[in-house]
């Protein structure tokens, strides 16, 4: 199973902290996605920026 994440909110005024957490993801670009391994670390990131990206599941 992978995660896919889409960025939809900007980061320019957020704690730098999520900033990095941002980039560390692989998003540059509002409504950019990656698929990302489904793992802990991948899903205690998306946590700390949750109200930035959207999360699907998909198969693969």
């Amino acid at each position: 199973m992978k995660l896919k994440i889409t960025l939809v909110k900007s980061p320019i005024a957020c704690l730098k902290k999520h900033i990095l957490t941002v980039e560390a993801l692989g998003l540059k670009k509002i409504h950019q996605s990656v698929i990302q391994p489904d793992n802990d670390a991948i899903r205690g990131m998306v946590f700390t920026v949750r109200h930035m990206v959207t999360v699907e599941e998909v198969e693969g």
